[in-house]
């Protein structure tokens, strides 16, 4: 696969990684379901809170690419992070 392509797939697994580690947080540690307890992190403000607990699944991510030698792929993780730190840094500033 070309370079390009790589980066796209890692770009991919890391939202899908922040996803999945947010809805795992809100099941495992939330006495709401998962629509209310967004809504209660948006209005209380700690939204940017529950999204970096949930990028905590990119590190797997990441450091899974790069022991296999997928050096675009975990370009690709590391832009979805970063991606997510510009929208906790949204969330903090407007919030």
């Amino acid at each position: 696969m070309n370079r390009k392509k790589e980066i796209i797939v890692g770009f991919v697994v890391g939202i899908i990684a922040n996803t999945m580690g947010t809805l795992l947080y809100i099941l495992l540690f939330s006495d709401l379901g998962i629509v209310e307890t967004f809504n209660a992190a948006v209005k209380q403000g700690h939204i940017g809170s529950l999204l970096a607990l949930g990028a905590i699944l990119n590190l797997i991510a990441f450091f899974g690419f790069l022991r296999l030698k997928r050096d675009y792929r975990a370009r690709g993780v590391m832009i979805a992070t970063l991606l997510t730190a510009l929208i906790i840094l949204y969330y903090k500033i407007t919030g």
